[in-house]
């Protein structure tokens, strides 16, 4: 382990209890140092880095599990557990995903979200984070480059992933995380309609750019501004997609219609 490299579980440093051990993996997950999915280090070596012994250590992964945090699998280890997808419940998604006003209401949600990430994150941002945004969005353009319309996409959310990072704001990020999980799962509408609109991956692109040179430069005006515009982009095309899409289902209803009183 190089010097410069911290360790996410650090030797417990007052009373080694499992209380200790509980917030010290709490606060990682809250911060959003560990995601969902992400694998516990083995309980022999935890307890060793935590410098705790092995009952504290099994007390503590046990009260993270009854508070929903962790969850332990059998023969697999312990995973983060799916703390971001309990935000919205499943009846609400799916009400949600019946009802055309609801994906208005989530882009004007998310305008005001993402304007006032990329501008606290132009204010906040470490130069560590500047190294995260950096590896991202070079990620995004050999993706562009190469025509990986799913890295691309890749790209595009964990770069909005890292500008929530940037923004140390811990109620931002996880609402942030919530409403790109919805995006990711089609609740509102496919993302592949919006990139497959004509120039929109090189429109969708200058947008990214824009909010990460804001960020770099630290300018919190501009990368508020070039967020919100980047929303206002994906709102129209949102809208044109649906649009094309119901002109092409009454044409087929009209072609239908036609070929049976001609038969």
């Amino acid at each position: 382990m190089t010097e410069d490299r911290i360790d996410l579980y650090a030797p417990i440093s007052h009373s080694r209890t499992a209380d200790e051990v509980v917030q010290q993996i709490e606060l990682l997950i809250l911060e959003g140092v560990l995601r969902d999915g992400d694998r516990l280090p083995g309980e022999r070596e935890l307890s060793k880095r935590f410098d705790v012994s092995r009952p504290i250590l099994r007390e503590a992964l046990k009260e993270l599990e009854a508070r929903g945090l962790v969850e332990s699998r059998h023969g697999g280890g312990t995973f983060v557990a799916d703390v971001v997808g309990q935000i919205f419940s499943k009846p609400l998604i799916e009400l949600i995903g019946r009802h055309h006003k609801a994906t208005q209401d989530y882009l004007e949600y998310r305008r005001e979200l993402e304007g006032l990430t990329a501008e606290l994150a132009a204010t906040r941002a470490t130069e560590i984070d500047r190294d995260i945004l950096t590896r991202v969005i070079e990620r995004m353009r050999e993706a562009h480059r190469s025509g990986n319309f799913n890295e691309e996409l890749e790209a595009d959310i964990e770069l909005h992933n890292a500008i929530g990072e940037s923004a140390h704001n811990i109620i931002l990020l996880h609402t942030l995380r919530a409403c790109y999980r919805l995006l990711t799962q089609g609740i509102f509408f496919h993302r592949n309609s919006v990139f497959n609109a004509p120039g929109a991956r090189d429109r969708l692109l200058a947008q990214h750019e824009a909010i990460y040179a804001a960020i770099m430069a630290a300018d919190p005006k501009a990368a508020k501004e070039a967020a919100q515009s980047h929303i206002d982009f994906v709102a129209a095309a949102a809208r044109e997609a649906e649009r094309s899409g119901e002109w092409a289902r009454i044409g087929r209803l009209r072609l239908q219609q036609r070929d049976r009183a001609g038969s």
